[in-house]
């Protein structure tokens, strides 16, 4: 029996082997009218543990975790025998390339400014 607290690392291995199963990035396939569509995304996983023990209270201790993330990245569309990839559009992704843009026209306008007045 563990002392409390103390976790099995094969067990939180595991789950996180569980986790990242190949149905998570390629998912159900639907089907209509002929064509057939598989969802695809992209999964992303950390994870960590440590133990120790007090040197004053003899006291035991270990923990662990993972974490895993996931996103839309695209589909698969399999028409006539061909198959064709189809990238999602990340909303976030393209906010972020237009604050980016819009910063560097900033900087850009502000160097020109500064030399007009020198």
């Amino acid at each position: 029996m563990r002392p409390p607290g103390d976790i099995d690392i094969g067990s939180v291995l595991q789950g996180a082997q569980r986790s990242t199963d190949v149905r998570r990035v390629f998912g159900d396939a639907i089907e209509r009218d002929g064509v057939t569509v598989i969802p695809v995304a992209q999964l992303r996983g950390a994870g960590g543990g440590g133990g120790g023990t007090d040197a004053d209270t003899d006291a035991a201790g270990s923990g662990g975790g993972y974490a895993i993330t996931a996103r839309p990245v695209g589909v698969l569309v399999i028409r006539d025998g061909q198959v064709e990839w189809q990238p999602t559009r990340d909303p976030d992704r393209l906010a972020l390339a237009g604050l980016a843009t819009f910063a560097l026209v900033l900087l850009v306008v502000r160097g020109a400014l500064r030399r007009g007045r020198s």
